[in-house]
């Protein structure tokens, strides 16, 4: 980073912090360029493509803080909805049964034609004698009926029907095996690397599986790509066929503020009782997959206690705004002798209440820094240590330019430089 020949020494600026005075607007979303970090193994997340859309733009590796609440289901998988900090990670990577939770993904797959164009909440799909024959939880589609969209939507995810699910599979991609096939790609395109699927619905298939952590991905998607599809989840009731349905997500009739989205269950390898939840309390959103309970009432109890948890213990904390000058870094040859060192985005972490005034700040740079410096030229590195384990680490960029000294100045400064680096070896 230095443009000296010289061996120069890494400057090490270690900052004490207080973040209460920096503390996020509760009531104000974070913008769009705040600094997050995408879940992956190990609770360590990586640098984001450069989609516009990507939430990620620093590096992350947090580990869980949870170490002392146990929960009872057999996979349990949450994070904080805007920073994507991993909250609770109890064998997020296992493959498990999806059973009902894999709707959805039909569902993303539904929503995506709509918000391309492909289809309307209005669009008409035939129901097939395969659709029609399906068993298990049904919307209880008629035979050679049309439904529309926005029914099957209600259909599948109120009602978790698999009669449902063939109805918009077949309607979207001709056949559920091309729909699958879409689903499996779009799955990928997505980060699910760990899923694989083999029906719409989520049928008992040994092939057909996913992790708690893919799950999350998916819902995390869900809300992000779908903000006003994304309502259908917090519907409680719907009747078709003259036939009235409650939403089988229990967090709905819980005060959690729950407002998604899907259950599952099913027998095969001990799956159990699943749940894919979110929800949000005081502007910040937490989301979660469990899977492994033993009952219905095991998954009402547990998904309610551990939503409360998540949203209760944490904070999301604005440490910094795009622009601030976290610190100077000195500059040798220029017609400054310091450079302000910025942040390029904001930087919102989330902890625990109980420890968020721990958080400690390195900065760090190779100086003294070379003129001339570009405003926006990378020169140092901010290291954000968070109480609990794991760093968030973020490239710092010169605040304004520094034009390099004339030739006079320059010569007279670089005289005065090996003379005192001369000195500085002769006391040593």
């Amino acid at each position: 980073m230095s443009r000296f020949s010289l061996a120069l020494p890494v400057l090490l600026l270690s900052l004490t912090f207080a973040p209460l005075a920096h503390a996020a607007d509760p009531a104000k979303p974070a913008p769009a360029q705040t600094t997050k970090a995408q879940t992956a193994p190990a609770q360590t997340a990586k640098a984001a493509d450069s989609a516009p859309d990507a939430k990620t733009s620093a590096t992350l590796t947090q580990k869980s803080p949870e170490t002392s609440d146990p929960t009872t289901a057999k996979q349990a998988f949450i994070i904080d909805y805007e920073t994507n900090t991993v909250l609770m990670d109890k064998n997020g990577h296992e493959r498990m049964p999806t059973s009902s939770m894999s709707k959805t993904m039909t569902i993303y797959m539904a929503f995506d034609a709509l918000k391309k164009g492909k289809i309307t909440l209005d669009s008409k799909f035939p129901v097939s004698e395969k659709a029609w024959r399906m068993q298990g939880s049904k919307m209880f589609v008629e035979l050679g009926s049309l439904i529309d969209v926005q029914n099957l939507i209600r259909g599948i995810i109120i009602q978790s029907g698999n009669d449902a699910t063939i109805v918009m599979a077949e309607g979207i991609a001709g056949t559920e095996a091309d729909f699958v096939d879409q689903m499996n790609a779009k799955a990928k395109q997505l980060g699910m690397n760990e899923s694989h699927f083999i029906n719409a619905s989520g049928w008992p298939d040994p092939d057909h599986y996913s992790t708690a952590h893919d799950l999350v991905i998916l819902a995390d998607h869900l809300i992000a790509d779908f903000p006003e599809d994304y309502k259908f989840f917090s519907e409680k009731e719907f009747t078709w066929h003259n036939i009235h349905q409650m939403n089988r997500n229990p967090l709905l009739f819980r005060d959690v503020g729950a407002d998604g989205l899907k259950t599952g269950h099913a027998e095969e390898a001990g799956a159990g009782y699943g749940l894919m939840g979110s929800g949000t309390r005081d502007g910040r959103r937490v989301v979660m997959v469990l899977n492994g309970m033993a009952s219905e009432k095991d998954r009402a109890n547990e998904g309610a206690r551990l939503m409360d948890w998540a949203l209760r213990n944490f904070e999301n904390v604005n440490l910094f705004k795009s622009g601030d000058t976290v610190e100077k870094a000195t500059v040798a040859m220029g017609q400054a002798a310091e450079v302000p060192m910025v942040v390029d985005r904001n930087i919102l972490v989330t902890v625990a209440k109980a420890v968020k005034n721990d958080l400690k700040v390195t900065v760090t740079y190779k100086g003294p820094l070379m003129a001339p410096i570009k405003k926006g030229d990378e020169i140092g590195q901010l290291k954000i240590q968070l109480p609990r384990g794991g760093e968030i680490l973020a490239p710092l960029t010169a605040g304004e330019d520094v034009p390099k000294l004339g030739l006079m100045a320059s010569t007279v400064q670089k005289f005065k430089f090996m003379l005192n680096h001369k000195l500085d070896s002769v006391v040593r």
